[in-house]
């Protein structure tokens, strides 16, 4: 898995932006390619929507779990 650079943190996103913005960032990711979501809770119902809508296409990494700051490395699976 490649580590990347990229960053989201969402803590600053509307509410309602926040899984459509999470969404386009990682299907602009090419295959192999990641991005650290920050978060300021556990993002697992997020995790849930991934399985649901793009079932074996990711991979999720917890890198800091709380209690204040979550940090996941979402990567997109090769091809």
């Amino acid at each position: 898995m490649t580590m990347s650079a990229i960053e989201l943190d969402i803590r600053i996103v509307p509410p309602r932006e926040k899984h459509p913005a999470i969404f386009r960032t990682f299907d602009a990711l090419g295959a192999g390619e990641a991005f650290t979501l920050i978060n300021d809770h556990d993002p697992f119902p997020l995790r849930r929507q991934f399985e649901a809508t793009r079932p074996g296409q990711f991979q999720w990494t917890y890198v800091e779990v709380g209690p204040v700051v979550w940090r996941v490395l979402i990567a997109k699976s090769a091809a």
